[in-house]
């Protein structure tokens, strides 16, 4: 796949070997201190084309797409096992590569993490605390949901009906529903997404076998005890308070349904000298509503706010 709008990107790929060589997709642009993004879902690296070419000039840019997302292999649920603990392992593994093998420094990363990057990438910095610099907090959580068990409105449907049914199977991959649902208004976005850029977001998507991670992420979301991902969930959300000495930016797209001012809220009671950016307007999908004032804000914390190397 290629001719994506604003990204200009060459595509990088890491075989894990404890994966039976699955190939995870990459970005890695630019030359400096290390600035890892993390998406979540159903979105892949094309989230952070924008940042990306705004910060190459001056840091390391990594950007990695999720086994089953993006522009990585897309295994069938037999070969991968779909879940939180997974996707750290996989990012360990590949920064581990960036490290010994890529030239990647081993401390001073900053974590910019949208959606299921928060968990990941935090439970990932809760392995390697020393490592972590700053933290670009966008629409994401790290810890058990704020209202509970209670699903958010936008998630009833497809958490309690559609995850484990052949409704929900047929509307997931059939029907590629939540990803497209992702891309409207005002789902995902509050202003109407271009055409061009809605395909983009959808490509890596575009038949049935190539939409299995996009379901297996719904029905991997931690809401209570007994849920699979409960435990890494509620440890990384324990591991938090090591890091709120470190710079920290979080911007928030007011309107996301999902990832609402409780959740927002409950970052700045962890993190309470962290910089706030709300952005009245703008959804889930933030760095579409709001990219350009965000992007330079992003490039300002990071130029601004010192190195914390622990």
């Amino acid at each position: 796949m290629t001719g994506f709008p604003d990204y200009p990107f060459a595509s990088r790929w890491f075989a894990h070997p404890r994966r039976d060589g699955l190939r995870q997709h990459y970005l890695d642009e630019g030359a400096g201190q290390p600035v890892l993004f993390l998406h979540g879902n159903p979105s892949w690296s094309y989230l952070w084309r924008r940042p990306i070419l705004a910060l190459r000039a001056d840091f390391r840019c990594v950007a990695p797409d999720h086994i089953g997302m993006g522009l990585s292999d897309k295994p069938d649920a037999g070969r991968y096992p779909y879940d939180l603990a997974a996707r750290v392992d996989d990012l360990d593994a590949l920064t581990e590569h960036l490290i010994t093998g890529g030239g990647a420094p081993e401390h001073g990363w900053t974590l910019v993490l949208h959606d299921w990057g928060g968990p990941i990438g935090m439970a990932w910095a809760s392995r390697h605390p020393d490592r972590i610099a700053r933290l670009v907090l966008l629409n994401t959580a790290a810890f058990p949901n704020p209202h509970g068990e209670r699903v958010r409105p936008l998630l009833r449907l497809p958490y309690r009906v559609l995850r484990d049914t052949r409704l929900g199977t047929r509307l997931f991959l059939r029907h590629n529903l939540f990803a497209r649902g992702a891309t409207w208004r005002p789902l995902g976005v509050r202003r109407r997404m271009p055409a061009p850029v809605r395909s983009a977001f959808l490509a890596p998507y575009d038949r049935p076998e190539h939409r299995v991670a996009i379901q297996r992420f719904v029905q991997d979301i931690p809401l209570r005890p007994g849920d699979p991902s409960w435990p890494l969930l509620r440890a990384t959300g324990a591991s938090l308070a090591q890091f709120a000495d470190r710079p920290t930016l979080i911007a928030w797209g007011m309107d996301d349904p999902v990832f609402d001012r409780a959740v927002l809220d409950e970052w700045r009671r962890r993190f309470p000298a962290a910089r706030i950016r709300r952005y009245h307007g703008a959804g889930h999908y933030l760095l579409e509503d709001a990219h350009a004032d965000l992007v330079p804000a992003i490039r300002s914390f990071l130029r601004g706010s010192p190195r914390t190397d622990a």
